[in-house]
């Protein structure tokens, strides 16, 4: 991979943030651009924010060089139409660098320069569709998150002009974005509204085409979580420009700890890659070292990177079991004795699965190294293995400050007829220089080291002065008084570069939006619920085009034959019927 015409590729880490606090986290912690809900209309109807927020989020951004994309992609009601458009403009004089949508019909609307952001609720997966959103005027596209880095490939070499944007991080949906109507059809509430009711997270059974249960109360639909934490390298060469974390609707510990894992690593790759640099100025210093496995996981997966796998599912637990510590080694009345080299605290919360393979979980009300007394006695089993779902040492040290972030600086200091000059740069491209008119007066000693050290103070300033030059004909004595003066002076008139990025409109009023095939329309009576490239058949060892069978996820399904049609059915006795393109390798979910 080379730089373009000399100019080296910006690279973009994307962070979440369910509210202010969280997004002003994701840039402490490292973020080069945040998504963050609108206050109607998002994808996550739960993690909305008045343009008020948005605004002072993007005024914290801007000074860093990072952006602040609004998410607006829900599908629209007719009547929602034109406060959706005045929305648009709100968000874009509050300061919003692009908006990530899924309903086509904002290209229809009169909106203002601010670019668009084709949303993975498209389910974009094709040369075909990435060229025609690539026609219509989208400047950035999310790919869907079922693509492999060959997939992912093909389409940078299609359509290289195209910005791609790739999940990297988090929570995984089961059904291909934008084609999941089960929470709307089951319990009234739509995924393209934001209003999911995670239908994937419930327990079912599976039964063959006779009614025998093959598999009973499994969470059959819920997937681990993505990590491709080891893979950026192999992603930017594949032509991913921008890394996305997944989390609108996390906390901001996890936030704080997955943007700084993620700056950390691609930073590292950085370093050995001239030819990309980052979107956005400023280093990040932690008080805490990152760790991927304190925060909410079900589980890693590369979820289809490298082609289809069977580490896909979580059928044991749609929850976070956390971190594992240690196994059970003695239980006794009231308190329990671990095999461990972890420390617990009082407060810690722990699990583990019981007889029935039921994930259970308790507090320690008081830890006395690894005699651990429970809040109330679970019931648990010696050999028992234990994970650590709340740390209660680590929450309270991401509950405060935990990190800073300053852009790299200089100061020159040089001698002039009538007095001196000083000049301020940094990485950003902010330059001032100011002269100063004083006498020369000569120093008995030099005074080097002093005036780096008033200099390099640059106190509520987004700067860290990483270099002080001085270029003096001789030693000359200047005050400190005077000089904390002058660098208050230059400090005042730093105010960092927010430039919002234009972009023309005229491609959004294409005609081809009225016809486009891209358009995402809404659930009907004969549509799957779900389109999965998660196959069930495949998951338990029972894939038709495989050689060599996986063995079952699960472990071993009763003595009885998998005939279909087969169905999942809820524990409220409803049913769905399950059908397999083999030819696509594609699981659909059916109404019965």
């Amino acid at each position: 991979m080379k730089s373009v015409n000399g100019v080296r590729l910006p690279i973009e880490l994307l962070s979440p943030a369910r509210n202010l606090e969280c997004g002003i986290a994701a840039i402490d912690h490292g973020a080069d651009a945040v998504y963050i809900g609108a206050p109607r209309f998002g994808a996550r109807a739960a993690a909305g924010n008045s343009v008020e927020d948005i605004g002072k989020l993007c005024d914290y951004a801007h000074r860093f060089g990072a952006k602040v994309y609004a998410a607006v992609n829900t599908l629209l009601y007719d009547n929602e139409r034109e406060e959706a458009r005045l929305l648009t403009w709100q968000l874009y004089r509050a300061g919003v660098d692009a908006l990530i949508i899924q309903d086509m019909v904002f290209l229809k609307m009169d909106l203002p320069p601010i670019p668009l952001h084709a949303s993975t609720q498209m389910d974009n997966r094709t040369i075909e569709d990435v060229r025609k959103l690539k026609e219509l005027g989208f400047n950035k596209i999310v790919l869907a998150r079922e693509l492999s880095l060959e997939k992912i490939c093909d389409i940078h070499d299609a359509v290289p002009e195209v910005r791609l944007e790739v999940f990297v991080h988090g929570a995984l949906c089961v059904s291909y974005s934008g084609r999941c109507y089960a929470s709307e059809y089951c319990f009234g509430r739509s995924a393209n509204r934001g209003e999911c009711a995670q239908f994937c997270r419930l327990p079912f059974s599976l039964e063959n085409a006779e009614g025998h249960t093959l598999i009973k109360d499994k969470y059959l639909l819920s997937l681990k979580d993505m990590n491709r934490q080891q893979h950026l390298e192999e992603l930017l060469d594949a032509g991913v420009r921008s890394f996305k974390i997944e989390g609108r609707l996390k906390d901001i510990s996890y936030v704080k700890n997955v943007t700084a894992s993620y700056r950390q690593a691609l930073d590292a790759i950085l370093k050995h890659r001239p030819e990309f640099v980052r979107s956005s100025y400023g280093t990040s210093t932690y008080t805490f070292q990152p760790d991927l496995s304190r925060s909410f996981s079900r589980g890693n997966t590369d979820y289809f990177l490298f082609g289809r796998t069977n580490d896909l599912a979580s059928p044991d637990t749609p929850k976070s079991r956390g971190r594992e510590v240690g196994r059970v080694k003695e239980v006794r009345n009231g308190l329990i004795i671990v095999s461990s080299t972890e420390l617990f605290r009082n407060g810690d919360g722990l699990c583990f699965f019981d007889a029935e393979g039921r994930l259970q979980g308790f507090r320690v009300n008081r830890a006395e190294g690894n005699h651990l007394y429970p809040a109330s006695m679970p019931s648990i089993r010696k050999g028992d293995l234990l994970w650590r779902s709340y740390d209660k040492q680590w929450e309270d040290l991401m509950s405060g400050q935990t990190a800073e972030r300053r852009i790299s600086a200089r100061f020159l200091l040089e001698e002039t007829k009538q007095g001196f000059r000083l000049t301020f740069s940094a990485e950003d491209g902010t330059q001032r220089n100011e002269e100063f008119i004083a006498e020369h007066q000569p120093a008995r000693t030099d005074q080097t080291a002093s005036i780096r050290d008033v200099l390099s103070k640059l106190g509520d300033t987004p700067y860290t002065c990483t270099d002080i030059e001085v270029l003096f004909s001789q030693p000359w004595f200047i005050p400190r008084s005077t000089l904390a003066e002058w660098r208050r002076v230059v400090s005042e008139k730093l105010k960092v570069k927010s430039e919002k990025l234009e972009m023309k409109n005229e491609a959004f009023q294409s005609e081809q939006a009225k016809n486009s095939s891209l358009i995402n329309s809404n659930f009907s009576l004969n549509s799957p619920l779900m389109t999965c490239r998660f196959c069930l058949r495949y998951a338990w060892g029972m894939c038709k085009k495989e050689k060599t069978p996986q063995p079952p996820l699960g472990g071993e399904m009763k003595n009885e034959k998998w005939i279909e049609p087969s169905f999942l059915v809820l524990g409220d006795g409803r049913r769905f019927r399950l059908e397999f393109d083999c030819k696509k390798c594609e699981m659909k979910v059916l109404k019965n």
